[in-house]
């Protein structure tokens, strides 16, 4: 009965997936699989004959490159107009030498294509990467390939990230406190204070006459006059003896108090009538839109405080653009705040809400685009096929946000359901489609193919140290983040992680992740089809 259910393609599938999952979890020295041991038990049921249907492993591809395209786009581009050229320029260097070994190896040793895409893919254990491999390649050993590399890949990342530090002599504690101490100058946090107007220069004048917010960068969000307290305008005329509430960080919290005469203890509580609210972008309408063209202080006398995306504080600027799920701290009068909600949205269900619509299109637009041949020569043409297509137009899509009445983007939630969907899917027809030449491959060649992923895994970290830290001068804590960034290994970072509470190695790597996924996708597709 047992061999019965395994011909049956959906219970395979999910067994697969069940047993992947309990050997991802098995921690040896705090090292696992993850989500990759899912390959792994792939290729076993392959060697025993079963088989998943391709089309369920195609309808997994695109799921999989599309949400990462989605999730990666606004890092993506925001990497290239951030001060993160250095990093970036670094991960393009190990991202190419990990290219270049394999295309070395491939010459020296007489390795077939599809074997070094894949052990490029393995040694830099990145699964868009093998994705594109067995998409550019249609063979099977890119991904025998790809499971002999890995578990280096994995490893050797983890091993140089906790070495690095005992073999350079660098105390990462010490190294942290310095380096927070420059991104607090650079990243100032925000805090409130209250202030009495003392200096005569300012009495009687208004606050647009003022314009506080352009000469000290803080946000007065309330005031209080003759024992009552209330919600600036534009118009408000500052009396003196009259205290203010203000935010903003503490340079420009000292200018203002030179400006306006005397900082004092306590706050400046509401009255029954206001209060404080967050709120969240959820209407289409608004996104894309700055907060000065909503000009909320002027349309519903609300005062913006600051705007929380993606875990950061921001200055509510009036440049400052609306993304869909930036909460807002909002003060203003109870009924004003309800007008306020119904402009910005505020409906916390829409964050979890998932309108395929965007998804469908995307995908249509993805797969179109990969059909297109690019001519540069008569000799050279490029097409950016499905997994390139649909990444290109993901990422693009993404960074525009909002197309009309179609928002593009995607809640983490979601994002990560389907993401982690078709990435299953995805493993489980390539393990299994692979197993079925994986004893007669490791028997020829494995442990050759072994050796080369781990050259590949190595020599990209040692180009890195050099350049990095030697050439670029780049901090331990950066440099930590940007090689597991730049090799795409979520383990390394979990092991920069464990070894400082400083946040500049996920930083870091969150800045050169999208890079890196991208050009390594770009190079295996390149190796793959110029490459013979």
């Amino acid at each position: 009965m047992f061999a019965t259910l395994l011909q049956s393609s959906y219970f395979s599938l999910f067994l697969i997936v069940a047993l992947g999952f309990i050997l991802g979890r098995i921690q040896i020295k705090g090292l696992s699989l993850d989500v990759s041991a899912v390959i792994f038990i792939a290729l076993l049921f392959g060697h025993f004959g079963v088989i998943i249907p391709k089309e369920l492993g195609n309808f997994g591809l695109v799921l999989f490159i599309f949400t990462i395209g989605i999730q990666a786009g606004p890092g993506f581009f925001d990497s290239f107009r951030s001060k993160g050229k250095t990093l970036i320029l670094l991960t393009l260097l190990i991202i190419g030498s990990a290219s270049l070994t394999g295309i070395i190896f491939k010459y020296a040793l007489g390795i077939d294509t599809p074997s070094i895409v894949g052990l490029i893919a393995g040694a830099l254990t990145s699964t868009p990467g093998l994705a594109v491999a067995i998409d550019s390649t249609q063979s099977s050993s890119a991904s025998i390939a790809y499971g002999i590399a890995y578990p280096f890949g994995v490893i050797g990342v983890i091993l140089f990230i906790k070495l690095l530090p005992k073999i350079l002599r660098i105390d990462l504690n010490a190294e942290a406190q310095a380096l927070e101490a420059k991104r607090k100058s650079k990243y100032p946090p925000l805090h409130t204070a209250a202030f009495r107007i003392v200096n005569s220069n300012i009495c009687d004048k208004t606050l647009a006459q003022l314009q506080l917010r352009s000469m000290t960068g803080a946000v007065v969000s309330r005031i209080k006059h003759n024992e009552k307290t209330s919600i600036p305008t534009a118009n408000t005329v500052l009396k003196e003896g009259d205290l203010i509430k203000a935010v903003g960080n503490d340079k420009s919290l000292e200018q203002l108090e030179i400006l306006v005469g005397e900082r004092i203890k306590g706050d400046l509580p509401f009255n029954s009538t206001q209060e404080l609210q967050s709120m969240l972008v959820t209407n289409k309408n608004v996104l894309n839109k700055t907060l000065g063209y909503l000009n909320l202080q002027s349309t519903f006398n609300c005062t913006v405080t600051r705007v929380r995306r993606s875990g950061i504080d921001l200055p509510p600027e009036p440049d400052l653009t609306l993304k869909f799920g930036d909460k807002l701290m909002i003060a203003g009068e109870k009924e004003d705040l309800k007008e306020v909600g119904q402009v910005l949205g505020n409906d916390e269900k829409k964050l979890s809400d998932t309108d395929f619509f965007p998804i469908a299109a995307g995908i249509v637009l993805g797969v179109l685009f990969g059909k297109l041949n690019l001519s540069f020569s008569d000799s050279f043409s490029f097409s950016p096929g499905l997994t390139g297509g649909i990444l290109m137009v993901a990422l693009i899509l993404s960074a525009i946000g909002k197309t009309g009445p179609i928002v593009w983007s995607m809640s983490g939630s979601a994002n990560q359901l389907l993401r982690q969907l078709g990435l299953l899917l995805f493993l489980a027809e390539v393990g299994t489609s692979a197993g079925v030449n994986l004893v007669s491959t490791f028997q020829e060649s494995g442990w050759t193919l072994f050796g080369v992923g781990m050259a590949i895994t190595m020599v990209p970290m040692l180009i890195a140290l050099i350049f990095g830290y030697w050439v670029f001068k780049i901090n331990i804590l950066d440099l930590i983040g940007t090689v597991a960034g730049g090799m795409t290994s979520t383990p390394g970072l979990a092991a920069a992680d464990s070894m400082t509470d400083s946040s500049a190695p996920s930083i870091a790597y969150a800045t050169v992740y999208p890079i890196a996924m991208v050009f390594l996708i770009l190079s295996i597709q390149l190796i793959a089809n110029l490459i013979v």
